[in-house]
């Protein structure tokens, strides 16, 4: 394999992990702070409306297990790829 071929499959991999977790940012972000917030306000989450609770800290949960979820799986791929530190 050569080293084109190898930082191809790097990448694709990257790639692969990097598609899904900005989907899920921007519905976070998008759909359930913007779009869906007058949807989510009929619900309660501890006496404020869900639409405004996902907008101000909802959200931040999501990102910070987008965080380490991705930290995780990108040394699962610098490791299969020969890229990791040690």
């Amino acid at each position: 394999m050569t080293t084109q071929s190898k930082n191809d499959a790097y990448w694709k991999a990257t790639l692969r992990l990097l598609i899904p977790i900005l989907i899920v940012w921007a519905v976070v972000s998008y759909g359930f702070g913007i779009i869906l917030k007058p949807m989510l306000d009929s619900i309660h989450l501890g006496g404020y409306p869900l639409g405004f609770w996902f907008a101000q800290q909802g959200a931040i949960y999501i990102y910070i297990a987008l965080i380490f979820f991705y930290a995780k799986k990108m040394g699962d791929i610098d490791r299969a790829h020969g890229v990791d530190e040690e």
